[in-house]
């Protein structure tokens, strides 16, 4: 079955696996996340960052069960954790996302590296857009808190896009031209696998009601000339 997920990566550039997390898992993990400071920024912004720092039950989801295990389907035992997000769609914070792909990675300080650039800073967090050899050697694994159907703003992605390396303007019109995009619907405790050089977008909710998705980045390898991931679990 992992090799399945990891074959589907490969080719698609994303997979599916429903009903990875139990219940109980999520339940716990929710509360942990409901503290008022966490919950303030979420209402106020639609999201959070920097969750490894702060939640303990996000570090050792990230290191072990389900999640875990994806990861290394795609990447190898050696894999670690280097960023962990959270989303949530609701009423309040009911947005839209445009065709896109995930081209920058969290790092601990700023400092020249050949390939490395250009530079920007979220939450206080430096953030680089990495050589495209490097975002082809991680994996977004996406674990879904609550179910996310079609009326709930779904990521929408276009198959075998990861393959492309970085695109232009241009190049993600045709792309959106010529390939058929995927709805990933899952419901409470299901994963979403992803590549992220896969062109995705998702659309606003036409019933907002929460939909909370915790989004952990992983890599294989340390960085060059001084770098160092943000979080590294």
């Amino acid at each position: 079955m992992h090799g399945e997920w990891a074959a589907r990566v490969e080719r698609d550039g994303f997979a599916l696996i429903p009903e990875a997390v139990p219940g109980a898992d999520i339940d716990a993990l929710l509360a942990a996340l409901s503290t008022p400071s966490l919950g303030s920024e979420l209402r106020r912004r639609g999201g959070t960052r920097d969750l490894f720092e702060s939640v303990s039950e996000v570090r050792n989801l990230a290191r072990s069960g389900a999640v875990r295990t994806a990861a290394e389907a795609v990447l190898g035992l050696g894999c670690f954790a280097v960023r962990a997000l959270l989303f949530d769609k609701t009423p309040e914070a009911n947005w839209k996302v445009i065709w896109h792909q995930d081209l920058t990675i969290a790092v601990r300080e700023r400092c020249s590296v050949e390939g490395f650039g250009p530079w920007s800073e979220k939450a206080g967090i430096p953030h680089v857009q990495p050589p495209t050899t490097l975002l082809e050697r991680m994996v977004a694994v996406r674990l879904h808190l609550d179910d996310c159907g079609a009326e709930n703003g779904p990521v929408r992605v276009l198959p075998g896009s990861h393959r492309a390396g970085r695109l232009g303007p241009e190049d993600i019109a045709s792309w959106r031209e010529r390939t058929e995009p995927v709805e990933c619907l899952l419901s409470r405790g299901g994963l979403l696998v992803m590549r992220p050089l896969l062109l995705h977008a998702s659309s606003s909710a036409t019933a907002p009601v929460h939909r909370r998705v915790l989004h952990l980045e992983y890599a294989a390898e340390s960085l060059p000339d001084g770098l160092e991931w943000h979080e590294r679990w």
